[in-house]
């Protein structure tokens, strides 16, 4: 257990050589960092809202505008559905969240229960799960009225879909400010945290975030060269993957995001494929059919940002005001690329809960005191060690400050925002490193006092210690991944560095010192153990 081959040997000392080069620049300059060479590392950490100030934002989405915009296109279809079957009604309206509506001739009620409930949709939360569930549920009220409601299943859903709608759409706005590692994130069922370090100004983050992306549908032109003479009612747009890919397109848009319903990812019934089915309102149906009628064969391209997100063929003639969307789509992509397609406008206002400020004077002094207390717990814990385990107390420390530089490197290489609750992770990590090599250290000693040879003692020591360092650190983990998974914002910061933290202390305090102590016995071949 003792012997580490050459090989070995070589790979933990080239990753604890990784740990200092990613380390290395977080403590140059930004001029220093860009004149590395190609092949350094150059990714640095990112201090977060705490640190380094800015504009902290909590928005609500406001659920019921939604639903009744939802409602009343619910309401034109069962309109254009009753018409169809040829059904009087009167007083068909919203009212709140409910479609409420009389019908002239009772005798037509199981027609008319039949042809609105044609119209409901099955519920799904997941591209995998199918569902009984329908979108909306319609009663019979009396003789001749009827009571329409979206279903709890498909109204907690919609708010999903929009809190997901919304928070692209934020971090597509915010992305145009330029700043790094903003913090845009679900919170509870309807809320939308949003950190923007380095903005000091939440009047201009609310100016921001009231703008609206722009969606829009267009006709490809496929005969003119976009590098060529462009006219007036032609527009050049890039590819929204490669730069380098340009379409021509006439200005004037077929559709605008504004007639856009709704876009789901899914699966096609012929051969499986993941696509994105998308709706238009009634206007927009009719304009779309129209279109795609008289160009089946042509592309046409979806816009958005001014940027194109995709242009397929037309097959066929899309009547109907749906459709759908194929190509080499992984379940991923098609699910990013709905989300894009609904990202035209948001979906339902956004009210301001909560808005504040952070000076960065206030996250200099973090800093400071998180250096403070680094530096302080750093040195005790030297001390400690060296005093209580000589010579295997410095193997230690060396192990102590390899750790370090990891847990530092690898939060650079991921470009993690470091928060004051990170900082305390790392200074909690500080003081749990040396906890696995106290153990193997006390066990090595239990070895030697039964007489046991040095290096009888020595591998003994770190077999016993194994499990329960394991045991230990494992449950750690699993209540530091837990934190991550269910906490937000500064609880998260402190997760992802306890977590980093634990795997590479066990690494370090099993892996590192053992290599030292074992090229110490190579050479030293002692008789007695200085523990």
């Amino acid at each position: 257990m003792l012997h580490f081959s050459t090989w070995k040997t070589i790979a933990i000392a080239i990753l604890s050589l990784a740990g200092l080069l990613f380390t290395l620049p977080n403590f140059l300059s930004g001029d220093q960092v860009k004149s590395l060479p190609s092949f350094m590392p150059s990714n640095v950490l990112h201090l977060g809202l705490d640190l380094k100030g800015g504009s902290h934002m909590l928005l609500q989405v406001e659920a019921s505008v939604l639903i009744t915009e939802r409602m009343q296109s619910i309401k034109d279809d069962i309109r254009k559905s009753l018409r169809e079957k040829k059904i009087g009604n009167s007083g068909l309206k919203v009212t709140g969240e409910t479609i409420n509506l009389k019908l002239r001739k009772p005798e037509q009620m199981q027609d008319a229960l039949i042809a609105i409930k044609a119209l409901s949709q099955p519920v799904s939360s997941s591209l995998l799960q199918a569902s009984n569930i329908r979108n909306i549920v319609v009663e019979q009220t009396s003789d001749n009225a009827i009571k329409v409601n979206l279903s709890p299943e498909a109204r907690i859903i919609r708010v999903k879909s929009a809190v997901s709608q919304s928070i692209e759409i934020v971090r597509r706005r915010i992305d145009e400010l330029g700043t790094t590692e903003p913090t845009i994130q679900p919170q509870g069922d309807d809320r939308i945290l949003v950190q923007v370090p380095g903005l000091d100004d939440p009047e201009q983050l609310k100016a921001l975030l009231g703008k609206t992306a722009k969606l829009t549908f267009h006709e490809v032109d496929q005969r003119t060269n976009p590098r060529g003479n462009i006219t007036s009612n032609l527009l050049v747009l890039p590819d929204a993957d490669d730069e380098n890919r340009l379409y021509v397109l006439i200005k004037r848009p077929i559709l605008t995001g504004e007639n856009l319903v709704d876009a789901q990812p899914g699966f096609s019934q012929q051969n499986n494929e993941s696509i994105v089915s998308f709706k238009f309102d009634t206007s927009g149906a009719k304009k779309f059919g129209n279109f795609t009628a008289a160009h089946v064969g042509e592309p046409f391209a979806i816009v958005l940002d001014q940027k194109v997100i995709t242009a397929p063929n037309i097959m066929t003639a899309i009547r109907g005001g749906s459709g759908q969307i194929s190509g080499n789509f992984s379940v991923e992509s098609a699910n990013e690329l709905s989300i894009l397609l609904r990202a035209g406008a948001l979906p339902a206002p956004l009210k301001i809960l909560e808005e504040r400020s952070v000076g960065p004077g206030l996250g200099a002094d973090s800093i400071e005191a998180g250096k403070i207390a680094s530096i302080i717990g750093l040195i005790g814990v030297v001390i400690f060690i060296l005093i209580s385990y000589g010579l295997f107390g410095l193997f230690a420390n060396i192990a102590l400050g390899i750790n370090l530089l990891l847990i530092i490197g690898v939060l650079s290489l991921l470009q993690a925002t470091l928060t004051l609750p990170g900082i305390a992770g790392i200074v909690l990590t500080i003081g749990m490193a040396v906890d696995a090599n106290v153990l193997i250290f006390e066990r090595i000693r239990e070895e030697a006092r039964a007489g046991k040879s040095p290096i009888v003692a020595i591998e003994s020591g770190y077999n016993r210690a194994l499990t329960t360092i394991l045991d230990a650190n494992i449950t750690t983990f699993i209540a530091a991944a837990i934190l991550f998974y269910l906490g937000t914002g500064p609880v998260k910061g402190f997760a992802v560095t306890l977590l980093i933290g634990i795997v590479t202390s066990v690494f370090t305090a099993f892996i590192v010192t053992r290599l030292l102590v074992s090229i110490w016995l190579k050479y030293k071949r002692p008789k007695t153990i200085p523990v």
